[in-house]
């Protein structure tokens, strides 16, 4: 099930559980959301603006050093060359029509590693949009060059300094807003939230797989991968590059989520194991929540992995045995990036360093044709990276 129901259920997850004032913002994309994107006015500007602005279609590199490595070709789908680093943009340029379609001229925003801010506020300014974008205090800290790119793009960004003041507090103070000003646009960066946002995200974000298939049709004379792999906080970057394998069981696929300092550490973002059914921000998701339904405060090195539960059509994924998860350490995930970087010259985000990660306990057969979603660059992540190299080798 790669689309949900009607009512925005992904089998028992999803749905929208919102505050009565929200209503009326819900419902108006709730019934214009699929008539808008599939309108050739908006189809026509929305790949346009994705080859002439974003620079897709981005290249899917076969990675020489990893194939030797790990017996396999192994393939890097290069989200991190598009514009502004990440595959938010894809994301963002598509609600920002959507929101000009529906009349609107403000846009709100959370964001926890930045990326999604970054793209939310470049996609305003293209479209001549005022935005405001929520960053939790910790996260500007962590990822302060993100933070002035955003408002050297003209936006303004507001602390979370409630909670662990990351991503999930982002997103809480975003939801205030938006209920006091009804009138604007609240661009969800993941595939998370009340219906429908999680299937509107993915949608945006399906041109991945899409990709994914015509370049290894095109190039290699196969038009499906064996294997699938993205990291998943909410989980956009990896319900793009799943889209169109879903209903395929042939192609296996691999999610891997932040395991933080360890799964019994109490510092930890590993939502598929220490996660149960509750409500988010919207949505019926797997959730990490104590006893009495209070929600933990999760935890991973990698400030866009940090948030206590995961996107529907994932947890349904999981759920299912569809999707196959793993959980890496912010030390696995370290090493794993700066291996990239001196073999292969590239530095990948943390986030995707996680999905990198995986390859330590997978094994392939030679002939199989495996693809990681790289979902960001690392530059936001350089003091982590030279701080943890510099530990290395005292």
């Amino acid at each position: 099930m790669k689309n949900p129901d009607k009512n925005g259920f992904y089998g028992e997850f999803g749905g929208a559980f919102i505050p009565e004032m929200l209503y009326p913002n819900v419902a108006e994309l709730q019934d214009n959301y699929l008539a808008i994107l599939h309108s050739d006015t908006f189809r026509e500007e929305y790949r346009k603006l994705l080859r002439n602005y974003v620079g897709r279609p981005s290249p899917l590199y076969e990675s020489p050093w990893l194939s030797a490595r790990y017996g396999a070709r192994i393939f890097l789908k290069r989200e991190d060359l598009n514009h502004t680093g990440a595959h938010k943009i894809n994301n963002a340029i598509g609600q920002i029509l959507l929101a000009r379609a529906l009349g609107k001229q403000q846009i709100i925003a959370e964001t926890g590693a930045g990326q999604h801010g970054v793209a939310t506020a470049t996609a305003a300014a293209l479209m001549s949009m005022d935005c405001k974008v929520f960053m939790g205090e910790i996260d500007m800290a962590r990822q302060a060059p993100n933070v002035e790119r955003m408002q050297m793009l003209g936006a303004e960004v507001l602390p979370a300094t409630s909670g662990s003041k990351t991503l999930k507090d982002a997103t809480n103070e975003a939801i205030r807003y938006w209920i006091n000003n009804p009138g604007s646009y609240y661009l969800i960066g993941s595939v998370v939230g009340p219906h429908p946002y999680p299937d509107l995200v993915t949608r945006l974000q399906a041109v991945i797989s899409e990709e994914i298939s015509t370049q290894l049709e095109n190039n290699f004379g196969q038009a499906k991968p064996d294997y699938v792999i993205a990291c998943i906080g909410g989980g956009s970057n990896a319900a793009g590059a799943y889209y169109h394998f879903i209903d395929d069981s042939e192609v296996q696929l691999i999610a891997v989520e932040a395991g933080g300092q360890g799964i019994a550490s109490g510092k930890s973002a590993a939502t598929s194991q220490l996660g149960r059914m509750g409500i988010i921000h919207g949505s019926k998701t797997l959730l990490m929540q104590d006893d009495y339904g209070q929600i933990t405060e999760p935890y991973s090195i990698s400030a866009g992995l940090d948030y206590p539960g995961i996107g529907p059509l994932h947890a349904h994924l999981i759920k299912t045995g569809r999707s196959q998860v793993y959980s890496i350490t912010d030390e696995e995930a370290l090493a794993a990036g700066m291996v990239l970087s001196t073999h292969e010259g590239i530095l990948p985000a943390l986030e995707s360093a996680h999905a990198l990660a995986v390859l330590e306990y997978t094994r392939f057969k030679p002939e199989d044709i495996v693809v990681i979603n790289l979902s960001g660059r690392g530059d936001k992540d350089l003091q982590t990276y030279l701080q943890y190299h510099k530990n290395k080798h005292k």
